[in-house]
């Protein structure tokens, strides 16, 4: 099984919930890469504009992957309005799809670096993501750049890699578990008061059951459970860092 499979996939939706779906360009991947679909306002019914016309609902991405069939799942829950790049390491397709709906990219602070890399207009935010609802959080500084976003009316945490449901990066008993490069300080002063009904990934499936419980045992089980991780993974572990700095 490759790690990283490239080109638009043949895509496979794994979630949908009232505000949005996430999807996985390449499901037969060691990567995992996830992709999310948020939706902004879809929950309530159509938007209207001033003059009192129906619209659909926007949509942001977040660290998309191409998939043949995506544009049409996306037409489904409303407008691309924006795409999220939350990693120094998760530009992805992002430009393809800024391209496609011709919407710029938008970079929290922490990750604005990588502006001037990107061919697309670019929107760089600190805090609110325009009038989404969603806030963005500063997490990792080293040894990549990374922003999670969170929306405390909806309960939604959406992580790209600080938090991490794959295989290779858990021990047998985590549902959630903060990646292996963190776990000796987890990001607990940023994420550890954030009341949460789920948390999206940017590698594995979603948590949507007991997802507080879930991200709690994670940030408190993070070092303890480090030698595990490693002695189980430690092939795959590094064979994943040399694909990751590769690309």
């Amino acid at each position: 099984m490759p790690l990283k499979e490239y080109g638009a996939g043949p895509g496979e939706v794994i979630h949908r919930w009232d505000g949005g779906l996430s999807w996985m360009a390449h499901p037969d991947e060691g990567f995992q890469r996830t992709s999310h679909a948020l939706v902004v306002g879809g929950e309530d019914g159509p938007r209207h504009d001033a003059d009192g016309d129906s619209s659909d609902p926007p949509v942001w991405l977040v660290d998309p992957v191409d998939a043949e069939a995506i544009d049409d799942e996306l037409a489904a829950l409303g407008s691309v309005a924006g795409v999220v790049v939350l990693s120094t390491y998760h530009r992805r397709d992002a430009e393809a799809f800024a391209g496609r709906y011709d919407v710029p990219i938008y970079l929290p602070a922490r990750v604005s670096g990588i502006a001037g890399e990107l061919d697309a207009p670019v929107e760089r935010f600190q805090g609110k993501l325009a009038d989404t609802g969603f806030r963005a959080i500063p997490t990792v500084r080293f040894p990549w750049k990374e922003a999670v976003l969170y929306h405390p009316g909806r309960k939604t945490l959406v992580a790209a890699d600080s938090l991490i449901t794959m295989p290779d990066r858990t021990a047998p008993d985590e549902r959630l578990a903060v990646i292996s490069y963190l776990r000796l300080f987890p990001p607990r002063d940023a994420l550890g008061g954030l009341d949460v009904e789920r948390v999206l990934v940017g590698h594995g499936p979603g948590v949507f059951e007991d997802a507080q419980a879930a991200l709690e045992d994670a940030l408190a089980g993070a070092r303890w459970g480090a030698p595990r991780v490693l002695a189980r993974n430690l092939p795959d572990l590094l064979r994943s860092v040399y694909v990751t700095l590769r690309d």
